[in-house]
């Protein structure tokens, strides 16, 4: 297997196969990129799909990948890329399909709630999209028979000015077996069906309330009792719900968000290889300090996920070492500030980085060493020389130069300089406010 696969990340996401030509050729969803897409290159998989694999494998020349939020992220991303792209070997995604929304029908006077394909903009409103709509029907299903939000079920055209052939009234089942409020016999007045369609709207948005807490401990009772039948109608209830609360970010993906996502994983890939990890670099935190004569020192760490700026992970640190008078000193504020990073990691390793990124050259990687060792824990590192643009790696006595144009060295720069930027704005803004509260600043 190539070892190349190995960097790809445990995450959800689509992966794209493009021939040496650079055709997409076969686009795919995962819950794990990593272990689906080494799947494909298992000799004992070869023939499971008939002709299809062993037609595929030999034309792979390239293997883009893009990370979702969730996995119902990467099903409806799939779609719109084989849509876009048509891949030869996605044949079955080629026959217009498209994932269903639920339709909540505000526009009419006794809204209905049902599956659709189609999105029309007016008062009607529209969830989703569901790529698993069977678990979505039940949900429904469930939510109706148990009175949470009885809407009619019926496909009848009527409102308060235009009132229902009282003859289909009494064919209608659900009516004389009491399943549906009836607004078309007047059983439930106009205000109080709203109500339930507003419910009904609020729970699709998320608004779940206690629902959750209260299934769950049915499920449990029924379990305890010995009532499986009953515990998986609730256990199946739960799944629904966790399905329907996954975000849908792909309306992010334009196609230029598209084009940037695979360039971002190029470029991540790029940089794994040149610095020798075996793990995709996604998570990127990096490190740069700020002063005046060693006067509102400050150290700072920006955060990259998948290329991309994350400002809600941004840093900052009020340096508080002591720092020779009238100066400052790099080596000792980028030790403090990779230490408190460090130890918040320790708190949570959840938040560790796959790589850390410091601005400066050999004097910041025995810094950060030094802060490593004070932590004792450790994370990847590297460091980017501003003078020459070298790459410092610990116990590396030369830097590695990569020429001008390379997606690696174009990526460490452009987070350099974000850090860089980050970490003067901060410093000046307390500069400013230090100005204000005691006057001019003295030389």
């Amino acid at each position: 297997m190539d070892p190349r696969l190995d960097i790809l990340p445990n995450k959800p996401g689509v992966y794209i196969m493009r021939s040496k030509e650079g055709t997409i050729i076969y686009v795919g969803k995962a819950k794990n990129l990593s272990d689906r897409v080494k799947q494909y290159f298992q000799e004992s998989n070869l023939y499971s799909r008939g002709w299809k694999l062993p037609c595929l494998l030999p034309l792979i020349a390239k293997i883009d990948y893009i990370t979702t939020a969730s996995e119902r992220d990467a099903l409806v991303l799939e779609e719109k890329l084989i849509k876009q792209y048509q891949p030869f070997f996605n044949s079955l995604g080629k026959d217009g399909k498209s994932y269903p929304y639920l339709k909540l029908t505000m526009g009419e006077d006794f809204p209905r709630l049902h599956l659709t394909r189609r999105v029309v903009r007016g008062k009607d409103l529209y969830f989703g999209p569901y790529p698993k709509s069977s678990i979505v029907k039940s949900l429904m299903r469930f939510l109706w028979k148990s009175k949470y939000a009885p809407l009619r079920p019926c496909k009848w055209n009527f409102s308060r000015e235009k009132e229902l052939d009282p003859r289909k009234i009494n064919t209608c089942i659900y009516y004389h077996t009491g399943q549906c409020p009836a607004p078309c016999a007047g059983k439930i007045s106009y205000e109080d069906y709203r109500k339930i369609a507003e419910r009904m709207a609020q729970f699709l948005e998320g608004h779940f309330g206690n629902i959750t807490e209260n299934i769950t401990r049915l499920m449990k009772e029924h379990s305890a009792k010995w009532e499986y039948e009953q515990a998986a109608v609730y256990r199946n209830f739960l799944h629904a719900l966790a399905h329907m609360q996954e975000r849908v970010l792909v309306g992010q993906f334009k196609d230029d968000k598209i084009t940037t996502a695979m360039e971002n994983t190029d470029k991540l890939k790029r940089l794994a290889q040149v610095i020798g990890l075996n793990k995709l670099p996604a998570h990127i935190e990096a490190f740069d300090n700020s002063h005046l004569f060693g006067r509102e020192a400050v150290g700072c760490v920006v955060c990259y996920i998948n290329g991309e700026k994350n400002h809600e992970h941004y840093r900052r640190f009020k340096i508080r070492s002591k720092l020779p008078e009238r100066g400052g000193s790099d080596f000792t504020m980028m030790e403090e500030s990779v230490f408190r990073r460090l130890r918040q990691i320790k708190k949570d390793p959840s938040q560790a980085p796959d790589l850390i990124l410091l601005d400066g050259g050999k004097s910041q990687i025995t810094a950060a060493l030094n802060a490593f060792d004070r932590a004792g824990i450790y994370i990847p590192f590297i460091s980017l020389a501003e003078t020459h643009e070298g790459i410092y790696l610990p116990g590396a006595e030369e830097s590695i130069k990569l020429p001008i144009g390379d997606p690696a060295l174009n990526l460490l720069m452009e987070i350099r300089d974000e850090v860089h930027r980050f970490a003067i704005t901060y410093h000046r803004t307390l500069r400013n406010k230090d100005t204000l509260s005691n006057g001019p600043m003295s030389a």
